[in-house]
């Protein structure tokens, strides 16, 4: 049986799976992110769709990686939170 490690390994050489890979990786960082700033400011779902006049299946679907959010979305849910939204362009690897 393949273990995980080296399946990722082999899957990592061919460029076209290591570039989709980067850009999920980096969803899954801002999700991350999104849930942190949540818990952190000890909200639940259903209270931060109210301080951003939304529905908790919203904030389950933005948490949950099923939609592209705006920037704006993105301020407001970092203002909810107590957070601050920063961006930024890094030089890439390729």
């Amino acid at each position: 049986m393949t273990k995980l490690r080296d399946l990722k390994k082999r899957l990592m050489e061919d460029p076209e799976f290591r570039e989709e890979y980067a850009r999920a990786d980096d969803e899954f960082a801002l999700i991350e992110a999104l849930v942190r700033a949540r818990a952190a400011a000890k909200l639940t779902q259903a209270e931060l769709a109210r301080r951003l006049g939304t529905t908790q299946s919203a904030i389950a679907r933005l948490e949950g990686g099923r939609v592209s959010p705006s920037f704006a979305t993105l301020r407001r849910y970092a203002e909810a939170t107590g957070t601050r939204l920063t961006v930024g362009l890094v030089q890439s690897d390729s």
